[in-house]
C-alpha cells in the first residue's frame, strides 16, 4: 500500500533512537500518522515542525498498519510562528484542535484548504483573529455542529438577530428571545459578517463558538477537555491593545 499527498504537520513525537511518529492533516487522506525514519535526527528535526507543509509518501504492507512516511518540505511556518505571541498561539491552537477533533483517515478537503489559507496568514496580525474565527465556524460545520444564523428560530425574522440558542445553534432575535434572553449566547455582528470586527467583539464570538466546541463537539468525543491552547489564544485576542 502506498500513496502520495500534501499535508500539514500537527504533532511530532520521538520513536526509538532516531525515528519520529508524525500526525499530519493531509488533503486527500485526512489526519494520518506514520513513522519517519531519522525524523528525530539533525537533518529532519528542523523540517518536522508543527504547521509545516509537507510533500508526503506513505507506505505500509497493509492499509491498517501505521506505515512509514517519506517527508519533503514544501513550506516551513517556523519563522512565521515565532514572529509574535499571536502567531505562535494561533498555530498551537489550530494544530491542537485538529488533533483533538479530526477522526483518523477521513478526508476533509474543504477544511484542509481553509487551514492552509489560515496558516499562511500567521504573520498578518491584523487579519488573523477574524480569519481564525471564520475557520473555527467552518470547523464546527465540518464536524457536524454548524451554526444556523440565517433567521430567527422563533419568529423566522432575518433582522435583529442578537442571540444564539445553546441547544440548537440557531440564531434568535431580540423579539423572539423574550424571557429566555439570559439563557442564550451572544451573537455579535462579526458572526453575521457585519461591522468592523474589532478584537473584543471577535473574542465574544469565539466564546460563543467555544461553547459549541466544548458542550457539543467535545461531548460527542467522550467529554474530553478542549485543548488549553485554544483558551490561551482567545484570552490573548481579548487582551490585545
Amino acid at each position: 500500500m502506498d500513496w502520495r499527498d500534501h499535508g500539514i504537520l500537527l504533532t511530532v513525537r520521538r520513536h526509538g533512537e532516531s525515528a519520529a511518529i508524525i500526525d499530519v492533516f493531509t488533503e486527500g487522506h485526512g489526519r494520518h500518522a506514520g513513522v519517519v525514519r531519522g525524523g528525530a535526527g539533525r537533518r529532519m528535526a528542523p523540517i518536522l515542525q508543527p504547521g509545516a507543509q509537507l510533500d508526503l509518501t506513505w507506505r505500509a504492507r497493509l492499509e491498517e498498519h501505521l506505515g512509514s512516511y517519506q517527508a519533503e518540505p514544501l513550506r516551513s511556518r517556523a519563522a512565521a510562528a515565532l514572529s509574535g505571541r499571536l502567531a505562535l498561539a494561533g498555530l498551537n491552537a489550530v494544530t491542537a484542535l485538529l488533533s483533538f477533533c479530526l477522526p483518523e483517515r477521513e478526508a476533509y478537503p474543504a477544511l484542509y484548504a481553509r487551514t492552509e489559507q489560515l496558516l499562511d496568514l500567521l504573520e498578518q496580525e491584523d487579519l488573523w483573529p477574524l480569519a481564525y474565527l471564520h475557520w473555527e465556524v467552518a470547523l464546527l460545520e465540518e464536524m457536524g455542529f454548524g451554526l444556523d444564523l440565517t433567521a430567527c428560530a422563533v419568529t423566522g425574522a432575518e433582522e435583529g438577530l442578537v442571540y444564539v440558542s445553546p441547544k440548537t445553534g440557531r440564531a434568535v432575535s431580540a423579539a423572539g428571545a423574550g424571557d429566555w434572553a439570559d439563557r442564550l449566547l451572544p451573537l455579535p455582528p462579526v458572526l453575521l459578517g457585519q461591522g468592523a470586527a474589532e478584537d473584543p467583539e471577535i473574542a465574544i464570538a469565539l466564546r460563543t463558538t467555544g461553547y459549541f466546541l466544548e458542550s457539543h463537539l467535545a461531548r460527542a468525543l467522550g467529554n474530553r477537555p478542549l485543548p488549553e491552547t485554544r483558551g490561551r489564544l482567545v484570552d490573548l485576542i481579548s487582551r490585545r491593545p
